[in-house]
């Protein structure tokens, strides 16, 4: 892979099933500089109503009382400022290693990869990762399995298995802004850099953890992209990932194992010297026992904390920069190629949430409540579309009629079942943490009065 191909600022739209090249604004700014391309994928995201769902939208506690506690927009808008911070600093060093190619600056590393870290949890479904559990249950149960009959493994992979990466891509690239017609249309670099894991839902690399990020309705689209890349093709509809993607990928793991923690603590699920005996092999930790603030004090090892993973991981980018361009970096990931006192920090951060913030009742609570309140949802839309798709308009019941203007759809049908269940997944996974809850309370009859 060549930087040349991976930092390109092209962008496609869809028009009538084909994927083409459309213009790049930057260049029509009218003032040279106003906006660089990658600022204007920035604009874009920021503005999208799927990021604003994301303030109500699960990070870690669900339905969280507390209004310091994150939510998946604040914990995006700080992995991206992490991931800008990675990108700088990697950008300036390839800068020096004479390694950019001409017309790019080191900020234009950053400026990429903070609108993929922007956009990584946009396609997350209400109850955060729980929610996708849920969605996937329904229709992989027994009473349930039929309505995936006759459909082919690919599409009957990608409706059985809600993925919020695949859902992610799906929200850029088909759902927001220019609907259907190439989604926001932002640029083939941000989208690499997006995609953690670059296959289908039918793959064995999707088969091993149920991840993957490329719905069928999405794979046209990312073969240009892939193709404007220059990506590595490692199978039919595999690809090997966009070496950027390490560093969107190592922001989120900096600020999930960290972050989540100092959560724990501002509502009292973790005691602060937990926090502290985390990070006390840290250089310049001494400058944090005379402060007695447990939010200032969580606050200082929290930047201490940040600022010494950045340097690391950009270090290590570096190190293994021409395995990550040819897409053989032998790791899982950047954090594991780091020094022991990184990795222990934050496998130690990971651990402690695991067993103290992560099982606390509270959380378990509401995590099982998220079953029954997707099912409820999924057991009033899907069979209504079903029957869209199978007999058309005129044979749907009254209840199926409603349960099709709640969710907007005309009564033309999709074409194909598999187009049609998407529809139901994209409404359905577009929900806040609230806007689920009520709706499932207030068609299960329960809140009727």
């Amino acid at each position: 892979m060549q930087w040349s191909d991976l930092l390109s600022s092209r962008r496609f739209k869809v028009r009538d099933g084909e994927v083409m090249p459309t213009r790049t604004p930057a260049t029509e700014e009218g003032m040279p500089g106003l906006r660089t391309d990658f600022h204007i994928d920035h604009d874009r995201v920021v503005f999208s109503s799927a990021f604003r769902r994301l303030g109500r939208k699960t990070q870690v506690h669900p339905l969280a009382q507390n209004d310091h506690t994150h939510n998946r927009l604040t914990h995006s808008v700080e992995v991206a400022s992490v991931g800008r911070s990675l990108g700088n600093r990697v950008g300036t060093m390839m800068q020096h290693a004479g390694l950019l190619p001409a017309g790019y600056t080191a900020h234009d590393i950053g400026a990429a990869v903070q609108v993929a870290c922007l956009a990584h949890d946009i396609g997350n479904p209400p109850f955060g990762h729980t929610g996708e559990y849920a969605l996937r249950d329904w229709f992989r149960a027994e009473r349930n399995r039929h309505w995936l009959d006759g459909l082919g493994l690919a599409e009957r992979r990608d409706i059985e298995t809600y993925e919020g990466n695949a859902h992610g891509l799906r929200m850029l690239a088909t759902l927001e802004m220019y609907v259907r017609e190439g989604g926001m249309r932002l640029t083939s670099a941000a989208l690499g850099c997006l995609l953690k894991y670059p296959w289908t839902s039918d793959k064995d690399e999707a088969r091993e953890r149920d991840k993957f990020n490329i719905y069928q309705t999405e794979l046209p689209y990312f073969r240009a992209v892939a193709d404007e890349l220059g990506l590595i093709r490692k199978g039919e509809t595999v690809w090997a990932r966009h070496p950027l993607s390490y560093l969107m990928e190592a922001a989120d793991d900096i600020c999930y194992a960290i972050l989540d923690l100092e959560d724990a603590v501002e509502i009292g699920i973790l005691d602060v010297k937990e926090f502290e005996a985390l990070f006390a092999g840290f250089a310049e930790y001494e400058r944090v026992w005379s402060i007695h603030d447990i939010k200032q004090k969580c606050a200082m090892l929290r930047g201490i904390a940040v600022g010494r993973c950045v340097t690391e991981v950009a270090d290590k980018f570096m190190l293994h920069h021409d395995s990550l361009l040819a897409g053989a970096f032998p790791a899982k990931d950047l954090i594991n190629v780091c020094e022991p006192a990184i990795q222990r920090a934050l496998l130690n951060a990971k651990e402690l949430a695991s067993n103290k913030v992560y099982r606390h009742r509270n959380k378990l609570v509401t995590e099982l409540a998220a079953y029954p309140c997707l099912a409820t949802l999924l057991d009033a839309l899907v069979p209504a579309v079903a029957a869209l798709e199978t007999n058309g308009p005129g044979a749907l019941t009254h209840r199926q009629r409603l349960a099709l203007d709640l969710m907007n759809h005309d009564l033309v049908p999709d074409g194909s079942r598999y187009l049609a269940y998407m529809r139901v997944l994209d409404f359905v996974g577009a929900m806040t943490d609230n806007t689920a809850a009520n709706l499932a309370r207030e068609i299960s009859g329960v809140g009727i009065l």
